[in-house]
């Protein structure tokens, strides 16, 4: 008698077949929890040569409304891998927004495709593919959400942790996509979550009551405080991301340099944790030195050699695991399309 493969448990537990993914809350805290299982488990099985293909003859959309590097190879590579194709679509090469509403583009696409991934900026966009799409539409990113990206890093710092309970720091503007995932995914997992960032950058009051809700019933700890010296310290892992966001104008630097300095995370900052195994993370692009234009620019304008929202000594130490971060898209993203399209 043959047995079955483990991972094939875990899809079925997980009873995703045919649903969306996008935003954190659209899941149980069994079926988020599951999904980083079932990544890692996958994980395992390419690392030992023990993967099969489960997703043959599947299709998938890529919609790319704003650019992306991880996002798109990590979609491309764990389709291929299992069996699945895809197709790009960007703002130059479809009539999506410009010629043809969303809720066309949704129903035409789902006549092709098994599934469809979208990256852009407004939340309401990813939602109203998914009104009218009848297969499964995945968040790649909005201003508001980054769901993919918190599959990845909750599996990266299982991988790196030693405590029985993750607890992390995010430090910086955490209004947008990754303060908000941060937050709501750390209370879906019953996490110690710090949000370390001047009071006007927090949150919102409605994505900190949703947050609340979900660790009243998983005993999550949440902090939302201004000061490093009262959210940095027994953290396992400092997460930050950039200052300024893909789409926002080049203005805004000036002020943002102006409130974020404080949280910028160096060396300094990594030692308020008071731990030897802290680990720094960051959803990438970082610009932790001047070999990009803007990392040269504001270096120039503002003096923040090194780096800016972290610095090159930290993203270069060996309490960096941005790269393992990154590889874990992949893995996740992967989960995610084998749990919704079998």
């Amino acid at each position: 008698m043959t047995s079955t493969p483990a991972g094939d448990d875990l899809v079925a537990d997980l009873a995703l077949t045919g649903h969306d993914l996008l935003k954190e809350l659209d899941l149980s805290d069994a079926q988020f929890d599951g999904l980083i299982r079932l990544a890692a488990q996958l994980k395992a099985e390419r690392r030992t040569s023990a993967d099969r293909q489960r997703l043959a003859g599947k299709v998938i959309a890529l919609i790319f409304g704003k650019t992306s590097t991880r996002t798109r190879v990590a979609f491309e590579v764990a389709a291929y891998e299992q069996g699945a194709q895809v197709t790009v679509l960007d703002s130059q090469g479809s009539q999506i927004g410009h010629k043809e509403s969303i809720a066309d583009t949704a129903r035409v696409l789902a006549r092709m495709f098994d599934a469809i991934e979208y990256r852009g900026d407004a939340q309401s966009t990813v939602d109203e593919l998914a009104e009218h799409a009848e297969v499964p539409v995945y968040n790649g990113l909005t201003n508001e959400w980054h769901p993919t990206q918190m599959l990845a890093d909750m599996l990266t710092m299982r991988e790196h942790s030693h405590d029985e309970r993750l607890s992390y720091a995010y430090v910086g503007d955490a209004r947008y996509n990754m303060g908000n995932s941060l937050l709501v995914a750390g209370a879906m997992t019953g996490s110690d979550v710090r949000i370390v960032a001047p009071e006007a950058l927090w949150p919102s009051p409605e994505v900190r009551r949703a947050a609340e809700e979900r660790a009243s019933r998983t005993g999550a700890r949440l902090l939302l405080t201004q000061d490093p010296a009262e959210g940095i310290p027994g953290a396992q892992f400092v997460h930050t991301d950039v200052w300024v966001s893909m789409g926002e104008p080049t203005e805004v630097w000036a002020d943002r340099v102006a409130m974020l300095t404080p949280y910028r995370v160096n060396a300094e900052l990594m030692e308020l944790t008071g731990r030897g195994d802290a680990k720094f993370m960051h959803c990438l692009p970082a610009f932790h030195d001047e070999k990009t234009s803007v990392g040269e620019r504001i270096a120039s304008e503002f003096g923040l050699r090194g780096g800016v929202e972290v610095t090159d000594e930290v993203f270069e130490s060996e309490a960096s695991i941005v790269f393992d971060q990154a590889e874990n898209r992949m893995h996740t993203i992967k989960a995610l399309l084998v749990a919704t399209l079998t």
